[in-house]
């Protein structure tokens, strides 16, 4: 037992020295704000924070895990950004959706999250310069692409920042605990499409009612003590409801992509994923001849989606992820060279390429 208080105290010694360090690493912070602002810097630096990552856990011996190590971290520089001018992330709401959940792992609990009720209103509130960034759905592993955001591409001139890749895990959420007493499940169609064989085989007959977000399914379901909703853990906390059923979702390997929307994308950073859209010529082989230059100039393309240019029939726009970054010498000279085919051409961005969060 003497042991054990002497080692807990060890401990207290060290967190006490842990938080001198976090207070004086706020005070540097702050001047490095004073700095920027007298120089009309940009307060945020997605660049600097991505050394930061990398320093450390490149640094780091353990047995502390690297994974732990960039949560932290994420909540320190998100927390102290916040002493300089706290981030302005819009997305798709109320709180305690997946889109807030993915904005949360990007920048940190500290950062601003509004939230709106539409793809539409997330791209009008970074382009009025209402917030700092913005975060919408593109795809996900099982449903594929989320065609409505592809389209506010075409209209709204903002740049691809950052993808985020989020692991996502449904859960059935009530006030009650068992599913015997369940009469009706709240759900956005999303997860409903992604959850359709558990509910076909645990909640048969069970009527489904759609809801605009999986966060106000939760809601509605914490005032109906009768109905489920399919939401995320955080939903759970937020709502203060109980889990009927964890991971309740088809697939086991449910990821969905977001993409961070801003008026600029970042410098380059060795690891990079560019996307552009282009339309062209209605002619033979004309799609063959735009994606030539790039299989001359070896760069691999993730993704490539068409939608309906929406100014005449049969006309289509086409979507188009590939690696590298805008400033690689082969990315540049690939989408030079294919100018000439296009009736219409725009670099979306080149963002570092994200992981599963």
């Amino acid at each position: 037992m003497e042991k054990l208080d002497k080692l807990r105290n060890r401990i207290d010694e060290i967190d006490d020295r842990i938080l001198d360090l976090l207070n004086r690493r706020a005070e540097t912070v702050i001047e490095v704000g004073k700095t920027k602002q007298s120089g009309k810097m940009k307060y945020h630096s997605p660049e600097r924070e991505r050394q930061i990552f990398e320093r450390l856990t490149t640094k780091n011996k353990g047995p502390f895990p690297n994974d732990a190590l960039k949560f932290i971290y994420r909540e320190i520089l998100s927390a102290s950004l916040s002493l300089e001018e706290p981030l302005k992330v819009v997305g798709l709401g109320p709180s305690a959706t997946f889109t807030h959940l993915a904005a949360l792992r990007q920048f940190g609990s500290s950062a601003s999250f509004i939230p709106v009720d539409s793809i539409k209103l997330v791209f009008e509130n970074v382009e009025l310069w209402k917030a700092d960034y913005g975060v919408v759905p593109i795809e996900n592993s099982t449903e594929g692409v989320v065609s409505y955001t592809l389209d506010m591409f075409i209209d709204f001139d903002l740049k691809i920042a950052a993808e985020i890749i989020l692991e996502v895990s449904h859960n059935l959420l009530s006030t009650q605990t068992e599913k015997s007493r369940i009469k009706r499940i709240y759900s956005h169609p999303q997860p409903l499409a992604q959850c359709r064989h558990w509910l076909e085989s645990n909640m048969p007959g069970v009527p489904i009612i759609e809801s605009s977000s999986t966060s106000k399914a939760a809601e509605l379901a914490s005032k109906d003590r009768e109905a489920a909703a399919i939401a995320s853990q955080l939903a759970a906390k937020v709502y203060d409801l109980s889990f009927v059923e964890k991971n309740i979702e088809d697939s086991r390997h449910n990821v969905t992509r977001f993409l961070v929307i801003s008026k600029e994308f970042p410098a380059k950073t060795g690891n990079d994923k560019t996307s552009i859209m282009f339309s062209i010529k209605d002619s033979p082989g004309a799609l063959y001849e735009i994606l030539l230059p790039f299989r001359k100039m070896k760069i691999n393309l993730t993704k490539i989606e068409s939608r309906p240019s929406k100014r005449k029939a049969w006309d289509y726009i086409f979507f188009v992820d590939m690696e590298g970054h805008i400033e690689d010498r082969k990315v540049k000279k690939a989408i030079e060279s294919i100018k000439e085919g296009c009736l219409y051409l725009k670099i979306l961005g080149s963002y570092p390429q994200g992981g599963i969060q």
